[in-house]
């Protein structure tokens, strides 16, 4: 399984509320929640705006994800899409606006988070076809209904039982129904490697955390079935007919806009601050002056940062 964060990224999710940096409908994943915390210790006022935030920045990559699928030339007539592990609803919302014809469900574990998306939605003129669905999985599985896409941003990997959990999934959709998967693709980049101050390879070493700290993510889930990652012979094992893979690519370059620069300092400050552990004193002073913003080399004042990442989307049908 990718490491990777969105829908944006996490809280101790051996059940729902799988990508928030994610998570995101965020995006690459940061395992930097559930390591030390429970999804109590969350405090939603701040990750929630930041996941939003996350998701908002991202977006190109899942509009044309969803364009893609939206065009192929099997698609079903979309009328009911599942957003499985929905984080705050951003995502969700771009599935109403790409099926417009379409009921789309938000479905997660975190009561704050779909109270954002209900919010989100009705700014967006989509309260009537959005609706939310409170669900820890896999055991809420069973409460789901048909539908005709499943989208499943970054949320399979915290499922003990990858393969069962797809199989309930197949279940759901109806003939000629789509099982969309995020997962894999290519971990944020975000400076260069040397970037003047302390050891090059700081974002290389912030990475080899989060894969370790995704391991032991897995390895603690409820029923842990270790699988690989051939997500084409895995949708072929429960039952569907693969579609498709495609990775789609987001490249901010230098100079960033102050969003997506705000983006940034939000990822290195939690890194900092949940990293800290494992992190070296070197690396520790390096992060602390990136995170200074009156340093001339801290992140919101150097030119040279940019945001490069790709996310990759698998497809299986139910014939």
């Amino acid at each position: 399984m990718s490491q990777q964060t969105g829908h944006g990224h996490h809280q101790n999710t051996a059940h729902s509320h799988q990508h928030h940096p994610d998570a995101a409908h965020g995006g690459h994943h940061d395992h930097t929640h559930g390591h030390h915390h429970d999804a109590g210790d969350i405090d939603w006022d701040v990750m929630g705006p930041q996941l939003e935030q996350e998701a908002e920045v991202s977006r190109p990559q899942y509009e044309a994800a969803a364009r893609w699928i939206a065009g192929l030339p099997t698609a079903p007539k979309v009328r009911r899409v599942l957003d499985i592990g929905s984080g705050p609803g951003v995502i969700t919302c771009l599935l109403a606006e790409m099926f417009p014809e379409a009921e789309v469900v938000a479905v997660d574990g975190t009561p704050a988070l779909l109270e954002r998306t209900r919010n989100h939605a009705e700014r967006l003129g989509l309260g009537d076809r959005v609706r939310t669905h409170e669900a820890d999985l896999p055991e809420g599985l069973g409460g789901l209904e048909e539908a005709d896409l499943i989208w499943v941003g970054n949320a399979l990997h915290h499922m003990g039982d990858q393969r069962a959990v797809l199989a309930g999934f197949a279940a759901l959709l109806r003939p000629g129904g789509t099982v969309a998967l995020v997962e894999g693709g290519l971990q944020p980049r975000r400076l260069p490697r040397d970037i003047g101050i302390g050891r090059p390879g700081l974002e290389a070493r912030l990475e080899a955390i989060n894969a370790a700290r995704f391991e032991d993510m897995r390895a603690a889930l409820p029923g842990a079935t270790r699988e690989t990652e051939d997500w084409s012979a895995l949708f072929t094992a429960v039952g569907l007919a693969p579609q498709g893979t495609r990775s789609f690519l987001l490249d901010l370059p230098a100079p960033l806009s102050d969003r997506a620069r705000d983006h940034v300092v939000t990822e290195f400050a939690r890194r900092r601050q949940m990293f800290e552990e494992e992190l070296t004193a070197e690396d520790i002073a390096a992060l602390d002056r990136l995170l200074d913003p009156d340093d001339p080399a801290g992140l919101l004042r150097r030119p040279d940062v940019y945001l490069l990442s790709a996310r990759t989307v698998h497809l299986g049908r139910r014939d």
